[in-house]
């Protein structure tokens, strides 16, 4: 990484040549020294269909690259012009409820209709061939956001493809009928054509069905973002990414798989800083050894004509910057450059007016690029330093909750909640896929993956054996791959690795059980499993409820590591103070050694270089804080000596102190 990129996205098409001139000079003076553009333009350069023009957009290009402005370039398929779906309501996205979603938005085009993927296919090809190679160029993004607005398509094309995608999957229709356990409610079918989609019905799908359909969704639109892939690295070497999000209906895994850098979009308030953090400690891990962008953040606040966020406290937005690049971002780029004076998105806050005035974000972005410039020679100086600890992170366990959701479970709420408990404990970590390496770990969190592949279970078991302690659940392991209720075991496949034997799954909300772990006593949560040791030893204790005395916390030692099965969710202040110990105490028994101790709302970001440790330690929470230096180090802002012991942080504070590395110092 030889640079820190500071960004807007950009909207040339809606403006006059003198006000994107007049913008491209502010961009530079700002310090802004990337845009994104091209993602909602396809009817400006091709009104009619066949008839394209992209010499417009090659010339905003030619002027961004004369002012020191880069491009990241985008292909323009969330928002297919008028010509493609008017007098064609067969290409129109259909809902849950059967209902076409009709143009005026984006995203109301099937992106598995044939006439989609070709139209899509030569417009993307048009762009990649006549501007793919141009000056300037630096990175090419897909879509937009995909699947942020709609989740599963229910139209004819898509009935044709699930069927194709069941018979590769299951061969013959009768093993479907097996493994989905159709047999209740005289569900069975005959043929793979009669199984349908899981739109309205009476009463609920069958949960197989259900979750199946959702994958298979997920599959098709890293199946579209494959073809655009191959279809620009015919023309172009700039790598290509596509902005995600944690809370959109894809499989991230799946999808950055074929891309070359990741990237996501985020709005999270200044009040939700761990939620903005996640994200960077995840999309760090989809594509390992690579930095991650950040495409989408506001300036001060998110907003549309039906809603209006708060505006980010003033120094926020540079704490949020220089935690990105600690984390291992590259790029640090808002929505958007000059606010839009029509649409559905006027009132968002952008870098300036739509007369031309700085918005409200205006210093802020300022002073973001004041600390890009301030911390570039050290971040691209070093790298992330590796995480101890781990957290599973799992899309595909998002649909399987998002069908057994129990009226209330949000995967992306369990998932936040979860991190939130690592980050309070000071320690370095990661949010990593199903299939990420397992190497350099000690502690490693699997919460919420109702579904564990064999090949999980293998290589977790490995960890533990060679000395990692693998804590699992809660709602973890209690589902089999085709979301059905495992037969030999309350956790299939992995009970018989825990030394324990699954008495009871149901609810424990609303049942006055509570639970005795690390002598503390709290609520306990969620739908539960509850156990009788076997091997294992009890650390966790049901009182009350259905089932005092079973354990909901045990603890198996297997090689030199251990396996401690998490079987229901504390809740509350006592259930999170429970967990956080919890994790600490196992921290400690797996010799985790990156763990900083620090007040709430302030991290420490460690990064590493042949010569030395950096710590890049940022307020988070506006509060102030502080953090134990472990030893002596060097300021790497002002240059004078940082003393071992207490270092006060002030309210957005960031700073930045150089340890010489182990082996420098022999």
């Amino acid at each position: 990484m030889n640079k820190l990129y500071h960004g807007a996205a950009f909207y040339p098409e809606l403006w006059s040549g003198e006000v994107v001139r007049e913008d491209i000079r502010r961009m530079a003076e700002t310090g802004i020294n990337v845009v994104r553009i091209g993602e909602f333009l396809w009817s400006t350069i091709e009104p009619e269909e066949g008839h394209i023009d992209v010499s417009p957009l090659a010339g905003v290009i030619r002027q961004l690259y004369e002012a020191g402005v880069e491009t990241i370039l985008c292909t323009p398929t969330a928002t297919p012009p008028i010509w493609y779906t008017h007098g064609h309501p067969e290409r129109l996205f259909v809902n849950a409820e059967g209902t076409p979603l009709g143009h005026g938005s984006r995203q109301h085009a099937c992106t598995n209709h044939p006439a989609f993927r070709e139209k899509a296919a030569v417009i993307t090809e048009r762009l990649a061939q006549e501007l793919g190679r141009l000056p300037g160029v630096i990175g090419w993004q897909l879509d937009n956001e995909f699947k942020a607005h709609v989740s599963e398509c229910m139209c004819a094309v898509c009935r044709r493809l699930w069927h194709e995608w069941l018979y590769r999957r299951y061969g013959n229709v009768e093993r479907l009928n097996e493994l989905w356990g159709t047999r209740i409610w005289s569900e069975s079918y005959n043929v793979f054509d009669q199984v349908p989609q899981p739109g309205p019905t009476p009463f609920l799908h069958n949960s197989s069905m259900q979750t199946m359909y959702r994958l298979f969704s997920m599959e098709k639109i890293a199946e579209f973002a494959v073809e655009q892939t191959a279809i620009i690295r015919r023309h172009s070497a700039a790598p290509v990414t596509h902005n995600g999000s944690v809370a959109f209906h894809i499989d991230n895994e799946r999808l950055y798989r074929h891309l070359d850098f990741a990237s996501f979009d985020t709005y999270a308030s200044a009040a939700h800083y761990a939620a903005y953090l996640l994200n960077c400690d995840l999309y760090r891990n989809f594509k390992p050894g690579r930095p991650f962008w950040i495409m989408e953040t506001s300036p001060s606040h998110a907003g549309s004509i039906a809603s209006s966020g708060t505006p980010h406290p003033n120094g926020y937005l540079a704490a949020e910057a220089v935690a990105a690049y600690a984390l291992g971002a590259e790029g640090f780029c808002y929505w958007l450059w000059r606010q839009q004076r029509a649409g559905s998105e006027q009132p968002h806050g952008s870098v300036v007016s739509a007369w031309g005035k700085p918005g409200l974000g205006y210093p802020n972005v300022l002073e973001a690029e004041q600390a890009r410039q301030a911390i570039e020679p050290a971040i691209t100086g070093s790298r992330p330093a590796q995480a101890e600890v781990a957290i599973s992170y799992s899309d595909r366990a998002k649909a399987f909750l998002a069908t057994e959701s129990h009226g209330k479970l949000r995967h992306r709420g369990l998932v936040s909640g979860a991190y939130e408990r690592v980050l309070r404990t000071g320690m370095h970590r990661d949010l990593i896929p199903e299939g990420a390496s397992l190497e350099g770990y000690k502690l490693l969190w699997t919460p919420f993956i109702p579904y564990l592949s064999s090949d999980l279970i293998a290589r977790a078991l490995a960890f533990v054996e060679r000395g990692g302690i693998w804590i699992v659940g809660p709602l973890t392991g209690i589902r089999t791959e085709e979301h059905t209720v495992p037969v030999d075991a309350g956790l299939g496949e992995l009970e018989s690795l825990t030394g324990t034997e699954t008495v009871f799954t149901y609810a424990m909300d609303g049942t006055g059980t509570v639970g005795s772990a690390f002598g503390l006593e709290a609520p306990l949560s969620l739908w539960s499993s509850v156990y009788e040791p076997v091997e294992a030893k009890s650390i966790g204790t049901l009182i009350g409820g259905p089932s005092p005395g079973l354990s909901f916390l045990t603890e198996m030692k297997r090689g030199q590591g251990r396996i401690v099965l998490l079987g229901s969710l504390p809740a509350g202040d006592e259930g999170n103070e429970m967990l956080e110990r919890m994790l600490i105490h196992y921290g400690k028994v797996a010799n985790v050694t990156r763990r900083a101790e620090t007040t709430i709302g302030t991290i420490v970001a460690p990064r590493e270089s042949e010569t030395e440790e950096l710590w890049v330690i940022v307020n988070m929470n506006g509060e102030g804080g502080s953090v134990t230096l472990p030893r002596e180090g060097i300021d790497k802002l002002s240059g004078e000596r940082a003393a071992a012991g207490r270092l006060e942080v002030g309210r957005y504070e960031y700073r930045m102190i150089g340890f010489p590395s182990v082996s420098s110092r022999k």
